[in-house]
């Protein structure tokens, strides 16, 4: 695959990232334009390595060396064919997956992974400037109807692949417009709205109805009971959005929120909306989290123009290179730098919010930190304290589970996530009643995009089989449930 040496001749060359004074005055995404020369070169490196073990870090277990190969030769069309063979929405694995595929590269072994990733985004996107991404309609209507609680990765994975079988499906939204943390929780410079709105463009062309503003309970108009009755089968696919908490001394002081909080109205206002009424403009900020939401909320805080913003990890830093007890083919934990770090802040490591404190005993001014030691075995000790200034506090220590308390009639795990068989079944039908379905974040907890559109795509495939057991079976990357909880990353 690729050119017979291009992984020994050819270095990765990531894309350039806008200058920073440049693109902290906008919203728009942070990469500049690469080449097809560039992008040819990329992947030239994908070697013929014999076993892809790229197949195995994939989720969707995505034919990387083959499209790798297309695009090196040129040929986008034939590769955007081949990538969607798998993946509903490259675009969005393009911009925002944490790229497992690269971990697993066999390339990575001693030198820098392919570019996998990025080939991914620019083929959808060469699909995209073509006009080759066209609505795919159904042959005939089953005549069989789904109903879908959740518009995120896994809701419209789930949706497209089947009403592309010939089922009728209906997306429900709680919010006001279609996507879900795709929307509400990415900002605009790590993924634009207008590229997942040209995607729900191409749905609602296959016969995908959306319905907003609308939250499934076991009471009242818009009941779990009501949907069971209405439709044939019901997916539930509404993530896990429950944040985790973190409850110290000086936790119910103003100027303390959840990630979702703060990144949900400065996305609509990024977009023309509602100015926000949480700016971090002028403040010395806070935010208690080192992963992707942190990552998110340091941008947009740059954006708003933050005096200060200062990210903190329970965690120790971890280290540039992969860790002995973390080996190929499996996924590091490795210090990484986003575009929005590069953009400024600070990043401190291994302490622990100890206290808020309130110079008037309303709203944050501070908060008390503990430096901690980590132990070969485990086990910590606080070796130190630190105050920190805050007049706005972020928790970004990511989410703990799907919000159901509405929802008693939902068979729960030990996790307090929604409970399924091997076949995705989470409630089975009486003839009278529709069985429902369940799949992605809300089941298997807070996960990664390629995990959602995997877990749609084989919700799909099992709602299929039970709908239309004669019909040829819809393509699944998943084993049963069971299986491929225990073989994620």
């Amino acid at each position: 695959m690729g050119k017979a040496d291009g992984f020994l001749t050819i270095i990765r060359e990531n894309p350039s990232r806008r200058p920073v004074p440049v693109r902290l005055r906008d919203w728009r995404e942070v990469y500049e334009p690469q080449s097809d020369e560039a992008v040819q070169n990329q992947a030239a490196r994908c070697m013929d390595c014999g076993i892809p073990f790229c197949h195995q870090g994939c989720p969707l277990g995505n034919l990387i060396p083959e499209w790798n190969d297309l695009a090196y030769k040129g040929k986008f069309a034939v590769a955007l064919d081949r990538l969607h063979q798998t993946n509903n929405f490259p675009e969005f694995t393009g911009r925002l997956c944490p790229a497992p595929c690269e971990s697993a590269c066999v390339v990575s072994i001693n030198t820098d992974a392919v570019s996998i990733e990025r080939t991914e985004y620019e083929i959808i996107e060469h699909g995209y400037a073509e006009g080759l991404v066209q609505p795919e309609l159904a042959a005939a209507l089953t005549g069989k109807s789904v109903a879908i609680v959740g518009s995120g990765p896994t809701g419209l994975a789930a949706a497209q692949q089947l009403a592309r079988a010939g089922h009728t499906v209906t997306v429900f939204e709680r919010q006001e417009a279609i996507g879900g943390l795709l929307r509400y929780g990415i900002p605009e410079f790590k993924m634009e709205k207008a590229v997942l709105d040209r995607r729900l463009a191409q749905l609602e062309a296959e016969g995908v109805r959306f319905v907003t503003g609308v939250t499934i309970s076991d009471d009242g108009a818009n009941s779990l009971a009501t949907l069971r009755n209405d439709y044939d089968a019901v997916i539930f696919a509404i993530g896990s959005t429950t944040p985790r908490d973190i409850p110290v001394p000086g936790r119910s002081l103003e100027g303390i929120y959840p990630a979702m909080t703060y990144l949900k109205p400065a996305n609509v206002e990024a977009l023309g909306g509602a100015s926000s009424p949480l700016q971090a403009s002028g403040k010395h900020v806070v935010i208690l989290g080192g992963g992707d939401t942190g990552a998110d909320c340091l941008g947009t805080a740059h954006r708003q123009g933050a005096a200060s913003v200062v990210q903190i990890e329970l965690l120790p830093q971890p280290t540039p290179t992969r860790p002995a007890n973390q080996p190929w083919p499996t996924m590091p934990a490795v210090y990484k730098v986003t575009s929005a770090h590069e953009e400024g802040g600070e990043r401190q490591y291994a302490m622990r919010t100890k206290a808020f404190h309130s110079n008037d005993g309303t709203r944050v001014t501070s908060l008390t930190v503990e430096h901690l030691r980590y132990h070969p075995d485990g086990s910590t000790e606080v070796t130190g304290e630190d105050t920190l200034d805050a007049d706005l506090v972020l928790l970004a220590a990511g989410f703990v589970g799907p919000e159901i308390d509405q929802l008693a009639t939902l068979p729960r795990d030990g996790r307090q996530h929604i409970s399924v068989n091997e076949v995705w079944l989470s409630l089975e039908g009486d003839g009278s009643d529709a069985p429902v379905f369940a799949a992605g974040d809300a089941v298997r907890g807070q996960s990664l995009i390629v995990w959602a559109i995997a877990e749609g795509r084989s919700v799909a495939a099992a709602v299929h089989a039970y709908l239309a057991p004669d019909a040829p079976a819809l393509p699944a990357p998943l084993a049963p449930y069971e299986k491929s909880w225990e073989s994620g990353f």
